[in-house]
């Protein structure tokens, strides 16, 4: 059974990574009055959720550049709670926040009463951090292939483009 939380007004919420580029494990965190949450999730889940908080911000007024926050490096020890499944976000307009609900990833003969749930309500400035970071993250990983589009090895791969020929 995963543990749930709830973070009402948490003073920081960031991704990060740990391992060299093709073996990364990416980390979502967010930090209240000195508890820190760390949950794991896939690159691709930090890319979808900047990518629609960038939209939903973009409604919206933008946040002071001088209240976003920079130092958004993961809190160490980075220990998961949880892998994330689903991420649902909601604009509450009567505390002008930004809520980010991530649900565990429960294995399909699990109860779903046994599901853990973290809630962090963000405002504008740390959307805006997050997009930024989160840019940043997704861009460092490994150059795509100049012929498929899929990340490369350091020794190149095997390209479907190129009928399994290792593309370099």
């Amino acid at each position: 059974m995963g543990t749930s939380f709830d973070l009402p007004e948490p003073d920081r919420f960031t991704a990060g990574t740990e391992g060299p580029p093709g073996q990364r494990v990416f980390y979502l965190q967010a930090a209240a009055e000195g508890h820190v949450v760390t949950l794991r999730l896939e690159k691709a889940q930090v890319a979808a959720l900047a990518e629609y908080l960038a939209s939903v911000l973009a409604d919206l007024a933008v946040p002071d550049p001088a209240s976003v926050p920079a130092e958004l490096e993961l809190v160490e020890p980075v220990v998961a709670e949880w892998v994330v499944g689903q991420i649902g976000v909601v604009f509450d307009e009567d505390r002008d926040r930004m809520v980010v609900q991530a649900e565990e990833l429960l294995e399909e003969e699990a109860d779903d009463t046994d599901r853990g749930v973290a809630r962090f309500a963000l405002t504008r400035a740390q959307v805006a951090g997050f997009i930024a970071r989160a840019a940043e993250l997704v861009s460092a990983g490994r150059p795509p292939c100049e012929f498929c589009g899929r990340p490369k090895d350091p020794e190149g791969h095997m390209c479907i483009k190129t009928n399994g020929h290792r593309a370099r």
